[in-house]
């Protein structure tokens, strides 16, 4: 309970400035704050880690296939551009996609680390503000992180223009729930659906770990979103409700397409237009592209933007299924998956303690 007291109501104290994207909005009750909200600071905050010392950055990756994973994985694999390559073509292929995929990762962390920065300015309570900053420091390891990965990969591809036309929506809006919306249910929403892919599905250990830790974090932040917006929709108009069903209906078409990896078979000189119809009609892919929305359905009903535009939207992508997921159970295990991938390592760091005493002796 607070102890001190204004000597005029803090309503005539407040104080709103102005940046480029928007209104920067000060608050003068530290003390008052959401249960959730609360909870998730004090969990940010001691969740904190160091990428450099919880990662295992000597752990060797094979650069023909980077994540170790199996021919079918590939997006092209069954199509007669597949047939044609040999060992060397498959290993660049293999590379080539892993670094595509984990520099949309790198972008797309930025632009989270931008984001949760413009959500501690923007946003009007203190509690939000307190989480906001415990994500921009987690949003700078996981640049950081990426960062790294790229670097033993030895090449990194620019953005895709899809995940960028997002950022460039959610940047330029000033309104701070649309932050939350673009950025920690859309964009960190499909970004988990995906880390949980590569997560389950790799062979190579540094792949799968920094994932589950990353996966870790961004539990944390979908679920401030959540918190954050289930609070304030029921009080928008039908209007402003319609405005951001549509805005969701557009990114999700948008971000299912970015997928597509158009820019690496451009690069490789392979015939972009076959490959990226394969993708798009093959079973396999699709049904890879449907899995990405497992986490964004459920989220999206939960606060409140579930309309007909949102229900139609996600009926033809074939996902509306997943609006009956339990998002939280999905959730839990994201965050129990990467303590138990922390705990072997920290028995296994234990263990070589352990014998290089004993080689001493």
């Amino acid at each position: 309970m607070t102890t001190k007291r204004y000597v005029l109501p803090v309503e005539l104290t407040g104080w709103k400035t102005k940046d480029d994207t928007g209104e920067v909005h000060f608050s003068w009750d530290y003390d008052s704050g959401r249960e959730k909200m609360l909870n998730l600071y004090d969990k940010g905050k001691r969740r904190q880690w160091d990428a450099q010392i919880r990662i295992d950055w000597s752990e060797t990756i094979d650069i023909d296939n980077p994540l170790g994973t199996e021919d079918h994985f590939v997006p092209i694999w069954g199509s007669p551009m597949f047939d044609k390559l040999d060992a060397k073509g498959l290993g660049e292929l293999k590379l080539h996609l892993a670094s595509w995929q984990f520099s949309q990762f790198l972008h797309g962390e930025q632009g989270a680390l931008i984001c949760a920065s413009k959500i501690v300015q923007n946003v009007p309570d203190m509690d939000s503000k307190y989480y906001a900053a415990t994500q921009v420091m987690d949003e700078a390891r996981h640049v950081e992180v990426y960062s790294t990965y790229l670097n033993k990969l030895g090449i990194a591809y620019p953005i895709n223009p899809n995940l960028r036309s997002i950022l460039d929506d959610v940047l330029n809006d000033s309104r701070w729930d649309m932050t939350y919306l673009g950025m920690q249910v859309l964009i960190e929403g499909l970004a988990l659906a995906a880390f949980g892919m590569i997560r389950n599905m790799t062979g190579n250990k540094l792949a799968r770990d920094l994932t589950a830790y990353v996966m870790q974090d961004e539990a944390r932040h979908v679920a401030f979103g959540r918190n954050a917006l289930r609070d304030y929709y029921p009080n928008l108009t039908e209007a402003e409700r319609q405005e951001r069903e549509e805005f969701c209906a557009e990114a999700c078409i948008a971000m299912r397409d970015r997928f597509l990896a158009n820019e690496v078979w451009s690069n490789l000189g392979l015939d972009t237009k076959e490959c990226v119809q394969w993708v798009n009609e093959s079973e396999s892919q699709i049904a890879f592209r449907s899995l990405l929305f497992t986490r964004i359905v459920p989220i999206l009903k939960d606060i409140g933007l579930f309309g007909k535009t949102m229900r139609d939207t996600f009926e033809k992508m074939g996902v509306l299924g997943f609006a009956e997921v339990d998002i939280d159970q999905i959730m839990d295990e994201d965050d129990q998956l990467a303590s138990e991938i922390d705990k072997a390592r920290v028995a296994d760091v234990d263990k070589t303690v352990a014998l290089g005493a004993l080689e001493d002796l």
